[in-house]
């Protein structure tokens, strides 16, 4: 059984990930086997620090040991599941732990700028560990069923997906909530994207990207009337339009995140989170300069 440790107490995955892997107060149905959280520290918050009391409550209620500090986790873990909301925290918590040779899995967004991703991919290579960040959105099982149904469909020629998108300046434009959104597009699209345009208004922001091959996929993060996640996928052979039902993403991520650990290969190449980062960091630059197009810096 893997030993795990859960850093930063500021979102319900803390909560949400410790009784689907230890088998708490969830109905059977959401249990995910391999691993489990057996002691976490609370840590800090750029986003949300009054959620951290509560969720500290509930880990306690779970029977999760709690340590003072993220350093504390060393010698206890065989791998750690980095939680902050806020992405800027991630990069250090990635060097702490990595430097110790223990795999992490980083939650969305996996860093703020292009730069924290770089970062932590080349330490992920030097220290040989895989490193895994992803929305769970990404396992959406309407998501995931269009690469199942591929010889029925066709390759994807083109995607338009959309998402809630509150904001939030400690994770600056699409990086706060509307990842969710971005992350569908990446996983029916696949990376290679140049170059994006962002439009925004009060109610809501639409970034566009062209892909290398002249593919197009749009974002669109919704702040004002009725939101849901969902995706329309222009495919060779059919169209496929579908909300994504969020009943089991949290159970489907957590199945690539312990296998990741188990095998230590990461579910998907870190060339995608890292280019996930470059497609929202050149969406902002784009929103602030009136939609004028940038390249991605990936």
């Amino acid at each position: 059984m893997i030993r795990l440790g859960i850093v930063d107490f500021d979102t319900s995955h803390v909560v949400a990930f410790t009784t689907r892997l230890n088998h708490l107060k969830i109905e059977p149905e959401q249990w995910v086997d391999g691993a489990r959280v057996v002691v976490g520290c609370p840590g800090t918050s750029i986003i949300e620090p009054a959620r951290i009391p509560g969720y500290v409550k509930a880990m306690q209620d779970l029977g999760v040991e709690l340590v003072e500090k993220p350093e504390d986790l060393i010698g206890k873990v065989d791998a750690v599941l980095v939680e902050s909301q806020g992405g800027a925290a991630h990069l250090a918590h990635a060097k702490l732990f990595m430097e110790k040779g223990l795999p992490c899995y980083i939650d969305k967004p996996f860093t703020c700028s292009v730069k924290d991703a770089k970062e932590i991919v080349a330490l992920a290579e030097r220290k040989k560990l895989p490193v895994f960040s992803a929305s769970s959105l990404r396992y959406g099982l309407e998501v995931v069923a269009v690469a199942d149904r591929k010889a029925e469909l066709g390759a994807v020629l083109g995607c338009d997906t959309y998402t809630p998108a509150a904001l939030h300046p400690g994770n600056p434009g699409f990086f706060h909530y509307g990842i969710h959104g971005v992350e569908i597009l990446y996983t029916l699209l696949g990376p290679g994207c140049q170059e994006v345009t962002c439009v925004t208004s009060e109610g809501s922001d639409v970034i566009t990207g062209r892909w290398k091959d002249g593919r197009l996929g749009t974002v669109r993060g919704i702040r004002k009337g009725a939101s849901g996640f969902g995706f329309t996928a222009q495919c060779e052979k059919k169209v496929v339009a579908s909300s994504v039902n969020a009943a089991y993403i949290y159970r489907e991520l957590l199945k690539a995140i312990v296998a990741m650990f188990e095998s230590g290969k990461p579910p998907i190449a870190p060339v995608i989170p890292l280019e996930i980062v470059a497609f929202i960091e050149a969406g902002i630059k784009s929103a602030n300069n009136h939609g004028t197009v940038a390249r991605l810096n990936g």
